[in-house]
């Protein structure tokens, strides 16, 4: 579990032989933990505050609009991919990444295999390049062969979203134009 960061993690385990428990327990007992702060962030994921705690009220209202960002932002994301000619998102759902899938055009495509790159790399290396977005390659991710995608984070405040989500849309039609 993590949010903006902080890195933790739990496991629970049910009707798990004992010497199975055991050896698990071993195997993750050789591992650097989480910060301390990670810590905290997974004690209060797993045991939120109780009604009848002072500090319940501000987390509902807290975690409503953390929640309510999101899927704002996860709305936006997917909208203003589906405004652009040769690019599909599906609804960004559970997670903060969205993951479009491109049209590659054959030039950019054969570009990329003389460059040594898949053409998902080479579309995301000259994104890089050319307007300082990181977004990663779908390629790393097993997508469907002959299928392009990268994956994008949506935890950007919304306004700064929207002006990622500008330059990529420009920077797309102009990567199309040039290869076209």
């Amino acid at each position: 579990m993590g949010e903006c960061g902080y890195r933790g993690g739990y496991v629970e385990y049910v009707n798990l032989d004992p010497g199975v428990k055991a050896e698990l327990v071993k195997l993750v007992s050789v591992r650097l933990c989480p910060p301390v702060s990670g810590q905290a962030v997974v004690g209060i994921i797993t045991d939120p505050p109780q009604p009848h705690e002072p500090s319940h009220h501000t987390f509902l209202e807290e975690r409503r609009e953390v929640l309510g960002a999101l899927a704002e932002r996860a709305r936006l994301t997917e909208e203003m991919f589906h405004g652009v000619p040769g690019i599909r998102c599906n609804p960004v759902q559970g997670a903060m990444y969205s993951f479009p899938r491109l049209d590659i055009p054959p030039r950019a495509i054969a570009a990329a295999q003389a460059a040594g790159q898949a053409p998902d790399m080479f579309f995301c290396m000259k994104l890089l390049e050319e307007t300082g977005i990181c977004v990663v390659p779908g390629s790393g991710f097993g997508q469907l062969e002959g299928t392009y995608h990268f994956r994008m984070t949506i935890l950007p405040q919304t306004e700064k979203l929207k002006v990622l989500l500008t330059k990529l849309k420009c920077f797309y039609q102009d990567f199309v134009a040039q290869y076209s």
